[in-house]
């Protein structure tokens, strides 16, 4: 990964990066970012020294075709985590036990916080589960990472990448171990969570959105559903009145004839 995919990723869109120093050289650390685009997991990755092991959907490791095989064994290869989110509570517990494995391999783990990509660029509230609960039930620092215009480079739909340098800026350290073993009370998860969404918003200088990503995607969805629809009930309307125009036309025209 390191040698062909990151290095060309080096190579060809010259990412920046900011704060590399606060990445432990050796010892476990939660990399916590925003999330704007699929090669978020390719560029933070490729500018670090250390392997960063990411959740990744149990969709890409087990999709049929060529395709779906070439898929698992790349990101079986970089040694990413799948997670079943098909149970009752989807991908939480399986990515807190796994988020704790790694960290307590002495890796590092990333994660981010608002459990899917931003559907318009701006960045929305963590979830107060996966992150806080691995960072408390581990002791583990938190290290706030912000992704600069990776959603720019391949918007959805856009088959060929736009060249252009993309950012990477990583924060200072947070200590969370005043909170160590109290992973069960939700307002300290809360608290952990919100915290560090600080953080990623200051280095980021994303615009915040108190709600959760995947409601304003759902918000985002019915609201195109909606003017779908209206735009196709206007276009049904306005070919009938061209349908009754004409019929208007057509009689006044076979009056005037018969006159």
């Amino acid at each position: 990964m390191k040698l062909t995919v990151g290095g060309g990723l080096k190579t060809v869109f010259r990412p920046w990066v900011e704060g590399l120093e606060h990445i432990p050289a050796e010892g476990p650390a939660i990399l916590a970012s925003n999330h704007l685009s699929f090669s978020d997991s390719f560029f933070l990755p490729a500018v670090l020294d250390r392997r960063v092991t990411f959740i990744a959907k149990a969709e890409y490791f087990n999709s049929p075709g060529v395709k779906g095989k070439l898929t698992a064994a790349f990101f079986k290869g970089i040694g990413q985590l799948p997670v079943d989110r098909s149970g009752a509570r989807g991908a939480g517990e399986a990515a807190i036990r796994s988020g704790i494995e790694v960290v307590e391999r002495g890796e590092l783990f990333g994660i981010y916080p608002e459990g899917t990509r931003s559907p318009d660029g701006r960045l929305y509230r963590g979830k107060p589960g996966g992150l806080a609960r691995v960072a408390l039930a581990t002791g583990a620092p938190v290290i706030p990472v912000a992704m600069i215009d990776t959603e720019k480079i391949q918007p959805p739909g856009q088959v060929r990448p736009k060249l252009m340098r993309p950012g990477i800026r990583i924060g200072k350290p947070l200590d969370f171990s005043r909170y160590q073993g109290m992973e069960g009370d939700r307002f300290i998860l809360r608290s952990v969570t919100d915290e560090v969404m600080y953080e990623i918003m200051k280095l980021s200088g994303q615009e915040y959105v108190d709600m959760y990503a995947t409601a304003a995607k759902r918000q985002i969805a019915e609201e195109a559903k909606k003017k779908a629809e209206l735009e196709k009930a206007a276009g049904k309307a306005d070919k009938a009145s061209k349908a009754d125009r004409k019929g208007k036309a057509d009689r006044k025209g076979k009056a005037a004839g018969e006159a």
